[in-house]
């Protein structure tokens, strides 16, 4: 959904904090300074050992878009300090209102396997103008990334079976079941009940009925017989609502009906019990029927997990209809991604790398200009990813060093297979190239699922897939937190 409204622009989508920090970064003549900022996250979601990205094409909407408003700008003015006067003086208000960007966006395409700490966008431009995009960005990024590592497991659950997101009821608000739609279909799922979705992105819409219109008719076989007759051609009974096993002997009869004029039953569906019992069963009263293309829906609270669980069990099912756990991501709140400077130009014009100190190992930041060369096999497959600094590329020989493991090294030669994953997206503001559609962004997270090992996509106790740092890149790591940890020692003292 549009984050623009008639009165506003998505450019007051942020904290107050990037308000106040681009505010004084213009009172300290620091607005036009070069940066480059990466937005990454720190560890995989759901326990797994890898997420797919997903967001960017609405990144992109939000830049392309990205202006303060007269409406805006007379908000931001009425903002108070502790003391109840303005925060913002008005020369600062008439910077922003004539603002434009001029930020250049490179990122790994949508629909890639992913790893922690690995830059899913880098930002480059203006220091204020970088600080104030962040929070939109990160909103954006976060959410949807999360949803389509949640619908990419459920979907290697049900293997060949197709999965339709039914989560819109569930979802956390409209902007939320929009984002979730969308994503959904990113990571695998065939369709979705979300009809705005389906006009807005393109997804192919799918949909049976409620237990309200069985219950709407003195019978539940008077409820099929009409449903019928309104829309033979999409004829999915849902059989729970009295007795599941009489419901499919109902759909049975009706199906018989259609059958004889020449129309199909499409399928059951079931939304309660023992899925894996009631469908074993179902299954086989549609084929002593001659109903043998008949599908088998299947919801009721469905995730990866269940859906394992229930393929274990035998359970004829060919459709899973899966909603509030995926839309919401049910098991992991958010994806924890950040949003990290990692180089800042000095008077001089040199690029100078930055760092970030922690207590905790996972949150000290990488420093440079980051992008990510992703290595294969000779049959295309992935067998490890190795970060490094644009500024200091090497030539020949690329040496990888475990960040977490110095005597963890792989040595890759100039002749290896390999591909650089961070790629030009915008520059200067403007879109320098064609957003994929999202049937193409789907098929590229198929592709990728089977680019891997299948220990790095099982759901427990994943294998760790190789990630290192250029040996470069890592030096200068090294070098920059010593000097830092030097630094607070010598102010301790």
């Amino acid at each position: 959904m549009s984050l623009e409204s008639d009165s506003s622009s998505a450019a007051l989508l942020t904290d107050l904090y990037q308000l106040t920090m681009a505010y004084g970064y213009w009172r300290s003549s620091k607005a036009n300074r070069q940066a480059v900022f990466h937005l990454y996250f720190r560890k995989n979601p759901f326990g797994g050992g890898y997420a797919i990205t997903a967001g960017l094409q609405q990144v992109v909407e939000y830049l392309e878009s990205f202006h303060f408003s007269q409406q805006d700008i007379d908000y931001i003015a009425s903002i108070p300090g502790h003391d109840g006067k303005p925060i913002f003086v008005g020369d600062f208000l008439h910077y922003l209102s004539d603002m434009k960007l001029d930020i250049d966006l490179d990122a790994i395409p949508e629909g890639t396997i992913v790893f922690p700490q690995q830059p899913l966008l880098r930002v480059k431009g203006p220091l204020l103008q970088c600080q104030l995009i962040e929070t939109a960005l990160l909103n954006i990024i976060n959410f949807q990334t999360l949803v389509a590592t949640k619908a990419s497991r459920v979907m290697r659950a049900a293997q060949e079976d197709s999965v339709l997101e039914f989560g819109l009821r569930r979802a956390q608000g409209p902007d939320g079941a929009m984002s979730a739609s969308r994503a959904a279909y990113v990571g695998g799922c065939s369709a979705t009940s979300n009809v705005l979705a389906g006009k807005q992105f393109g997804i192919p819409v799918r949909g049976t009925h409620a237990h309200s219109w069985v219950m709407a008719f003195d019978s539940e076989y008077e409820s099929f017989s009409a449903y019928a007759a309104a829309m033979p051609n999409n004829c999915v009974f849902l059989v729970d609502t009295y007795d599941t096993i009489e419901g499919v002997r109902n759909a049975i009869r009706v199906g018989k009906e259609m059958r004889a004029k020449g129309q199909r039953l499409v399928g059951i569906r079931l939304d309660s019990g023992d899925l894996a019992h009631l469908s074993i069963e179902a299954r086989r009263l549609l084929d002593e029927a001659g109903f043998h293309d008949a599908s088998i829906v299947a919801s009721n609270d469905l995730d990866e997990r269940l859906i394992e669980s229930l393929k274990r069990q035998g359970a004829k099912i060919d459709v899973w209809g899966v909603g509030t756990k995926l839309v919401t991501a049910y098991d992991q709140a958010a994806l924890g991604g950040v949003y990290k400077l990692g180089a800042i130009q000095d008077d001089s014009g040199e690029w100078k790398p930055k760092i970030k100190l922690s207590e905790q190992l996972i949150k000290i930041t990488t420093p440079g200009i980051l992008q990510v060369r992703r290595y294969f096999d000779d049959h295309g497959k992935a067998i490890a990813d190795v970060m490094f600094d644009e500024l200091h590329r090497p030539q020949e020989k690329w040496l990888s060093i475990d960040p977490e493991d110095y005597s963890q090294q792989t040595t890759f030669g100039s002749d290896q297979k390999s591909e650089e994953l961070v790629v030009s997206v915008m520059r200067q503001g403007k879109r320098v190239v064609a957003s994929p559609s999202l049937a193409e962004l789907r098929q590229r997270t198929i592709e990728q699922l089977k680019m891997f090992p299948a220990g790095i996509l099982r759901f427990d106790n994943p294998h760790k897939y190789p990630i290192g740092l250029e040996e470069g890149l890592y030096q200068q790591k090294l070098r920059l937190a010593l000097e830092g940890r030097k630094r607070k020692s010598e102010k301790n003292g």
